[in-house]
């Protein structure tokens, strides 16, 4: 499943559930939200926080991919450069060993195979 997709879904999932469990709760506990000194409906109380709560997630997610991204991206680079210098100081090693092991190593024998 790709990332979006799951993402889509989790925002969906969110949502639906925020209603549901949302409006049963003020149902429930028969609270009122006024803003402005006018009663709001609960579907809209229920959505505008549904919608402001999946706004901060994505904005959180954004950060945080970003910045472990970057600590991603130069680990690499660290590493990646610690293997570089290892084989530019190592190389004729590598190349001696690799000679040693294509002139020693032990070949499997032919088999033949007979035709009917």
């Amino acid at each position: 499943m790709s990332f979006f997709k799951s993402l889509l879904l989790a925002i969906f999932a969110t949502l639906f559930l925020t209603y549901v469990l949302g409006v049963s709760f003020l149902e429930l506990l028969d609270v009122n939200v006024y803003m402005d000194g006018e009663l709001i409906e609960p579907l809209k109380a229920i959505g505008v926080s549904a919608v402001a709560t999946v706004i901060l997630v994505l904005i959180a997610l954004a950060i945080v991919l970003s910045v472990f991204g970057s600590l991603i991206f130069i680990g690499l680079l660290i590493a990646g450069a610690i293997a570089m210098v290892a084989i530019g100081v190592f190389w004729p090693v590598f190349l001696i060993a690799g000679v040693i092991w294509l002139v020693t190593r032990n070949k499997p024998a032919k088999q033949y195979e007979r035709g009917y």
